[in-house]
């Protein structure tokens, strides 16, 4: 990594990865499980993805594909691969093993005992049925961390329904308070319970670390994806609203903080947040409304929540005369936070955010050239670490040679016919 510190001798010295002697074993697929492994290999965690042979992670299946003809949105060609697997199993390593076999469940169970960390996100059950639950795993490496990721948290409600990102969104209440006030519940644009519910994990296996370092023992720890939507929506008390009768759904304002919101212009579309007395001041005087400041609508923060709608239309009226970058410098200049709505794309090429590392450039050598897109990178910046995704996702078993030699000690001859009878 381009990250270096410099020893007694002035030589240039790499910076090492907080995670760079874990070990973790990763079962998930689609997008919470991995998402939670890719966290961890970038922060230096050796990472190996195992999937069956032939492979068994849906993400696999995702359009669009890519290949030497380059991208590919209809059924996947030979030759071609999920553009999510080149995103999502970067720095991780790929090997493929039949956990449904005996010598499959036996080499992973001897794999279990070098391992720090195993993450999964099957459905409820199976890993037990599996024989990889974590106290099978536990009789085995009692330091184990086991982290299990589900959907529902093996809710009974809901029967056997698939918790998919758009279910979660939907029994969490977010698509309730997304949206318009006239429209309906609307689907936050990004899958946010499959990205919020990884992060969780993230912390709680790296929270069961500090404990086992602190003399404990290893644990099974649980997350789910719905109980994490709802545990951030209720840090905005929506029951209480809900109960004095206000409006969940208010679209691109939040009127009890007027003026905050998004406001169209003659080209575009700008954000503001003034919801002080003061601010809000600043604001009129930029839009040389300064009498509006002492309007009793307008006046103290109360009384802009009351009249949002006549606070929010007068704004708007003067930011469609004008365009965004005007809208914007007018209101900067005198003091009010404001900035233009961005696109992904403009947001993906900021330079100070591509310098942070947050976004780079995904690389792989399967990839062709004409693919150039960004992928995430590792917004934590330390001290004294480097983080990153400096390896490419590889292809599906690349590392069985490594893995199956170089860490569990296997001949040759005995992975030549583990593959031959298909178990890896």
């Amino acid at each position: 990594m381009a990250s270096i510190a410099a020893d007694p001798g002035n030589k240039p010295t790499p910076l090492p990865a907080p995670l760079g002697k874990l070990r973790v074993l990763d079962l998930t697929v689609a997008l919470a499980g991995p998402y939670c492994t890719l966290l961890l290999g970038g922060l230096g965690a050796e990472v190996i993805k195992i999937d069956a042979p032939g492979g068994s992670d849906i993400a696999r299946l995702n359009p669009p594909y890519v290949g030497p003809e380059g991208l590919n949105y209809e059924a996947p060609r030979h030759g071609e691969t999920s553009l999510s697997v080149f995103d999502r199993h970067r720095n991780k390593k790929s090997i493929t093993l039949d956990l449904k076999s005996p010598e499959g469940l036996s080499l992973f169970r001897e794999l279990v005992r070098s391992a720090d960390v195993v993450v999964e996100n099957f459905s409820e059950g199976t890993p037990e049925r599996l024989g990889i639950g974590y106290d099978d795993l536990a009789s085995i490496n009692p330091h184990l961390i086991y982290a299990s990721i589900s959907a529902l948290g093996g809710s009974r409600a809901h029967g056997n329904i698939k918790g998919m990102d758009i279910v979660v969104q939907a029994l969490s209440g977010v698509m309730e308070v997304n949206g318009f006030p006239d429209g309906p519940p609307c689907r936050v644009g990004f899958p946010l319970a499959d990205l919020v519910a990884p992060h969780y994990a993230t912390i709680g296996i790296l929270s069961a670390l500090v404990y086992r370092a602190n003399g404990g023992g290893g644990q099974h720890i649980q997350v789910n994806l719905l109980d994490s939507l709802v545990s951030l929506l209720a840090l905005e008390h929506y029951d209480l609203l809900v109960a004095d009768k206000s409006r969940l759904r208010t679209g691109n304002h939040h009127e009890r903080l007027t003026p905050f919101g998004v406001f169209a212009t003659r080209d575009g579309y700008i954000a503001i947040a003034a919801p002080t007395d003061g601010w809000t001041r600043m604001l009129f005087a930029a839009m040389e409304m300064p009498d509006m400041a002492s309007d009793p609508r307008f006046a103290t923060r109360g009384a802009r929540a009351m009249n949002a709608a006549a606070m929010n239309q007068l704004i708007e009226q003067w930011s469609r005369q004008h365009d965004t970058a005007t809208a914007v410098k007018r209101l900067v200049d005198g003091g009010v936070p404001s900035v233009p709505v961005r696109s992904p794309s403009e947001a993906f090429a900021d330079p100070e955010i591509i310098a942070r590392g947050a976004v780079v450039p995904l690389r792989n050598a399967h990839l062709p050239e004409s693919i150039v897109t960004a992928a995430p990178g590792v917004p934590i910046r330390f001290s004294a670490c480097t983080v990153g995704y400096d390896h490419d996702a590889p292809l599906l078993g690349e590392d069985n040679e490594d893995v199956y030699r170089n860490v569990m000690g296997l001949s040759a001859e005995q992975i030549a016919d583990f593959r031959k009878g298909g178990i890896i």
